[in-house]
């Protein structure tokens, strides 16, 4: 166990100190995780550990702050306010920086790690996100404390909202009307080299009262980027129009017009695409050494995981690591791109083992308890396009376990009695589960809860997933009301919308 002080962590909740937390305590550390929900933060996977203190604070807050950084040794400043003080969000910047200054004078920190932004602060397109950048660097820099500030462009990494927004643009327009930024030059950089940088200036006392630009090997224009995912999701590459006038101002309207992510991120980060965003010195790599991670790979590794591994995310506890590339329980909701669902409940007068009969039985001969034909017809496609279909033989006889198939079905988990989660392997444009819970309600009655997700893969996925959704809703209902019927029991409610919480998705990473 490392003998040191706790390490606060700013803005726990947030992308990059919500993977940055159980790295520290996957190596020994203690870590107080600050942020202004308690709730948020208990429901993350480390949000439990027994080496996680959690403590509410705001920037805002210098009282807080101080109950923040009391007993602490390092703070990693986190933080910024652009979704909660939207336009105002430099001047909340710059107060939170001071109160930040204030507060690890006061209570004796020893040391500031903040993140930042690349670019050249003189250039005549700098934005204004940029700018609050560098002046809360410069303040935090200014103060007492030895502070050591690093200057990152664009974070690859599913989560990162910079690299979500290369997502949706590559995936929803195959034809782009581009702006003259996408021939500007950037140095990107995967957040596995992130994280590296900040867990190696804790560990490096050298790194205090500097300012290190950090990069990946590769020095791109955001067309190259666009290129380069197209090739790693196995997507065609987007047509590009260059046309002068599209301003980054209009940019960052078109973006929000066509991916979920928020305007109120999507508009600062626009206007800082006008700006090369490149390192102008790179003594750090002689200070913390690390393999610095490709465009190309870093991009493969935010697009490859499998469902499995989102799942074991989602419910792992605080020391498990996985690759921080992938996304995890907690980020914004439009991490990972687009996961539509589509659930049916009903409670049912029966025990869980009696429901749970027909569900071991599933596919095969025996079927899917209702709208048979339709089955069959999308088995005949999957069939006619490569895949496997849906198989003649049942496997009733052997016993359901986690990797067998069932048709078109891989079985991810599964619990007798509780829950059968299928991963499809049918040809499609996408990725797709199909969830079975049966939930016992301690009264002689039972709910049973049928779930489907889809992660759309490019245009074709959306449209594939809106032109069958009539169908899916059909056929979900149907096959609720025949697994009822087939395990003798009795409906007491037809089955209604089920509306999965948000811990119930885990949202993929092209899962």
């Amino acid at each position: 166990m490392i003998n040191v002080k706790p390490i606060l962590v700013t803005g726990a909740t947030g992308y990059v100190s919500g993977r940055l937390i159980p790295l520290l305590l996957a190596d020994g550390y203690k870590v107080k995780a600050m942020g202004r929900s308690i709730p948020k933060m208990t429901d993350r996977p480390w949000g439990q550990n027994k080496n996680v203190e959690l403590v509410k604070g705001d920037i805002q807050d210098i009282a807080s702050l101080k109950n923040a950084t009391k007993g602490c040794g390092t703070v990693y400043y986190l933080v910024h306010s652009m979704i909660s003080q939207k336009g105002k969000y430099r001047d909340a910047d710059k107060t939170g920086a001071k109160n930040m200054v204030q507060a690890a004078a006061e209570e004796g920190l020893e040391h500031i790690i903040y993140l930042g932004g690349l670019g050249d602060i003189s250039h005549k397109n700098i934005s204004k996100h940029l700018i609050s950048r560098n002046e809360v660097g410069k303040i935090l820099m200014e103060g007492p404390v030895p502070t050591t500030v690093l200057r990152a462009a664009m974070i690859l990494g599913s989560g990162s909202a910079s690299f979500e927004i290369l997502r949706y643009l590559a995936e929803r327009l195959p034809v782009m009307v581009t702006p003259k930024w996408v021939s500007m030059p950037t140095q990107p950089i995967s957040i596995t080299n992130v994280l590296g940088y900040l867990k190696g200036c804790l560990e490096h006392p050298e790194t205090k009262g500097k300012t290190f630009d950090i990069g990946g090997p590769d020095v791109v224009a955001y067309k190259d980027l666009f290129r380069i995912f197209a090739n790693e999701s196995k997507l065609p590459v987007p047509f590009m129009i260059p046309v002068p006038v599209l301003t980054p101002r209009l940019s960052s309207l078109w973006i929000h017009l066509v991916t979920p992510v928020p305007a109120a991120i999507a508009q600062p980060l626009a206007e800082g695409l006008s700006v090369p965003t490149t390192c102008t010195e790179d003594s750090i790599k002689q200070i913390i050494h690390q393999d610095l991670i490709s465009c190309a790979e870093a991009i493969r590794r935010a697009l490859e995981p499998v469902i499995q591994e989102q799942v074991d995310t989602c419910r792992a506890d605080g020391g498990k690591i996985k690759h921080p590339e992938w996304s995890h329980y907690g980020d914004a909701s439009y991490t990972g791109g687009t996961l539509f669902s589509c659930g049916y409940q009903a409670i049912v007068k029966g025990t869980p083992g009696d429901l749970w009969k027909p569900i071991e039985k599933i596919g095969g001969r025996t079927g899917y308890y209702g709208a048979d034909i339709l089955w069959k017809i999308r088995g005949i496609i999957d069939t006619f396009v490569g895949g496997v279909g849906l198989s003649d033989s049942s496997h009733s006889k052997k016993a359901l376990r986690v990797g067998a198939t069932v048709d078109f079905w891989r079985v991810l988990e599964m619990a007798p009695e509780s829950k059968l989660l299928l991963l499809s392997e049918m040809k499609a444009p996408g990725q797709a589960l199909l969830e079975l819970r049966i939930e016992d309600m301690d009264n002689g009655q039972s709910q049973i809860i049928l779930l489907s997700r889809f992660l759309p893969k490019g245009l074709i996925g959306l449209l594939y997933w809106y032109i069958l959704f009539p169908f899916h809703q059909y056929v979900f209902i149907q096959m609720l009301k025949g697994l009822v019927t087939a395990s003798g029991l009795k409906l007491l409610t037809q089955p209604g919308k089920y509306h999965p919480h948000p811990s119930d998705i885990c949202r993929w990473s092209n899962k």
